[in-house]
């Protein structure tokens, strides 16, 4: 993922500038998001530019609703004043962003939540190297915004008072929550602080909450005399299992679907997809009420389908097609392959005939975890050795963006400031790292979109290699989940970089650390690093319970060099508790060694001078 990648889900993006210094704000900041430039004269040739002739106050209306983004590069006040005619609600706003003329600061102005103007301005931010000023109050809370809290887990918005639920959230009310379905990783991050009060269906309007947010697949009606506000969050559980004889209209089948949710008081937005026979994959009417809902089509053979125990088979049907059930099975079996645990069936067949159109059967089964429409994506993030400055801009974009960030608890701690409010943060131990990756493809499978973070760069004794290699091992295609890799900078080079230039000519890593490689492996290639005279980066030399590979390490590069070849001794480089020795190999083992200390081994050239390590590249020769 570039810069410009990360930008995609919030295009089309306008920038706008007035002013020199404000063109020259704004234009290479375009370039990387993808936005255009809107100016009112191009006198420098700038690329990815529109020009209008009108006023600024008559061009905004003509791109308000073509952006789902636009930037200001002006003065907050003016910025109100030219869009205050044009605001409708925050449902259907663009994201609004202010920056001032020097890129020192990033406004999210309108639109925080629906239109992501927070996030975008934490992505600007990250870019510019500038503060971002999020005014929200549930960001102060470090709360997820209520009106985007299922969108992760493909969750639909259902009635209620929203705008008032959310005043309640941000004004740290009580609200009660029931969840009777869906996913509760969303309750595992909140605050401990938070206003939820998660109670049961029986709990009456005479608690103390000031509101209720249901989270179910039944479909509500709120007395409009009640004085409580509520909202509705319909996770996508339900599958919808369909028989119909060949030619059924598009029309009858939404007919029949509708009326056995009204009867079964169930959410139509609570449908995850819709389940039929094989033989019903290139159903007209299928087809069209599938693209008409967005919702994807399932098809099972007969001989999936006569496995499934349904409570009303049908010889007749069994004589038909192959199978004593279609619509009942279908939807069993397509819930339970959303799934590792049995589904239920909630709604057995129900017949809906037309004298005019057919005959329709509906069933609906109910899956435990919800469907959630997206594409899954896996990140893969080095974040250097641990100092915010380290960590390149596509990889603070990359854990800004993601659902989930999982990693060590010591590195989670570190990237604090780049989380945003509703993450997911999972922290695992430093020795489960195949737990991690596990946890992360599972979570990717399903279609959320994971960071898994890495000290240094990912890619070297970092993470990239095991998630990989599990993906491999699940007979991954390449393609889902999607993975992309974000390089950081390593320990070896933020080491390196601490004292000098050591790493100028040929060199080498190698880990001491004898939990995934034999020690008699490692030993061989102690031996021929030392033996040919490569610089030798050392990583994990020395543990509490490992303490004699480092000595024999010593001995090694001692029957090859020179005892006083430079070698660097950095711990925790570019942190807080950061401490560098310049030594010599005869002297190493004199200063303290740890698991956070890299050790660099000078070659045959390399020499001290005035505290600075130095190996000569040759060009001087």
């Amino acid at each position: 993922m570039n810069s410009l990648s990360s930008f995609v889900p919030f295009h089309p993006i306008a920038a706008i500038a007035t002013t020199p210094q404000a063109i020259q704000t704004l234009q290479p900041l375009c370039q990387q998001i993808g936005a255009t430039l809107h100016l009112r004269e191009n006198e420098n040739n700038l690329e990815n530019t529109y020009i209008y002739q009108t006023t600024l106050k008559e061009h905004l209306p003509t791109i308000w609703q073509q952006n789902k983004a636009l930037i200001f590069c002006l003065a907050t006040g003016a910025v109100v004043r030219l869009i205050a005619p044009l605001l409708e609600e925050k449902f259907h706003d663009p994201a609004i962003i202010v920056i001032d003329q020097m890129g020192e600061f990033v406004i999210s102005l309108c639109s925080g939540h629906q239109g992501k103007a927070d996030q975008l301005t934490q992505l600007i931010a990250h870019l510019l190297n500038a503060k971002p000023i999020i005014t929200g109050a549930v960001n102060s809370l470090n709360l997820p915004g209520i009106d985007i809290l299922g969108v992760p887990f493909g969750w639909r918005k259902g009635q209620g008072n929203w705008t008032k639920i959310s005043s309640l959230i941000a004004s740290g009310e009580k609200v009660e929550v029931i969840q009777e379905v869906g996913s509760t990783l969303w309750q595992d991050n909140l605050p401990e602080n938070h206003p939820f009060y998660f109670g049961f269906p029986e709990i009456n309007e005479t608690t103390q909450a000031k509101g209720r947010i249901w989270i179910s697949a039944t479909q509500r009606r709120f007395p409009e005399e009640s004085n409580l506000p509520k909202i509705q969050w319909h996770p996508r559980v339900l599958w919808v299992g369909i028989g119909c004889i060949r030619g059924t209209s598009q029309s009858l089948i939404e007919r029949a679907i509708n009326q056995v949710f009204q009867q079964q008081h169930l959410a139509i937005d609570a449908i995850a997809g819709i389940a039929t026979i094989d033989l019903k994959a290139d159903e007209i009417g299928l087809i069209e009420y599938c693209q008409k809902q967005q919702l994807p089509l399932k098809t099972f053979p007969p001989n999936l389908l006569k496995t499934v125990e349904v409570p009303n088979p049908s010889n007749i049907v069994a004589q038909e097609v192959g199978t004593p059930s279609v619509a009942e099975a279908s939807a069993i079996t397509a819930a339970i392959s959303s799934q590792t645990s049995p589904s239920s069936l909630i709604v057995a067949k129900q017949i809906i005939k037309s004298e005019n159109e057919g005959t329709v059967t509906v069933a609906i089964a109910q899956s435990n975890l919800e469907y959630t429409g997206r594409t899954g994506q896996l990140y893969l993030v080095g974040m250097g050795p641990g100092s915010l400055n380290q960590i390149t801009a596509a990889a603070k974009t990359a854990i800004n963006q993601a659902d989930v960030i999982i990693g060590y608890s010591l590195y989670l701690d570190l990237i604090k400031p780049l989380k945003r409010p509703g993450q997911i943060i999972e922290a695992l131990p430093i020795t489960q790292e195949k737990k991690r990756a596990l946890r992360a493809i599972e979570l990717a499978q399903w279609g959320l979109t994971v960071a898994v973070i890495s000290s240094g760069d990912c890619g070297i004794y970092g993470m990239a290699g095991l998630v990989l290699e599990e993906l491999k091992k699940q007979g991954w295609d390449g393609k889902t989940p999607q993975v992309e890799v974000f390089p950081g900078i390593t320990a070896l080079q933020a080491a390196a970089s601490r004292v000098g230039t050591p790493l100028m000519h040929d060199f080498c890593a190698i880990s001491l650390s004898d939990l995934l490689t034999p020690w008699e492996v490692i030993k061989k290639r102690l031996e021929a690093a030392a033996m040919g005279d490569f610089v030798t980066a050392i990583y994990n030399p020395r543990s509490q319970t490992r303490t004699t590979q480092i000595i024999y390490t010593q001995e090694v590069f001692l029957k090859y060099r020179d005892p006083q070849t430079p070698v660097a001794l950095v711990r925790s480089a570019y942190r807080k508790d950061e401490e560098i020795t310049l030594t010599c190999l005869q002297e190493m083992l004199n200063f303290p060694i740890d698991m956070l200390t890299t050790v660099i081994i000078g070659n045959s050239s390399t020499y001290n001078h005035h505290n600075w390590m130095i190996t000569p590249r040759g060009y001087n020769s």
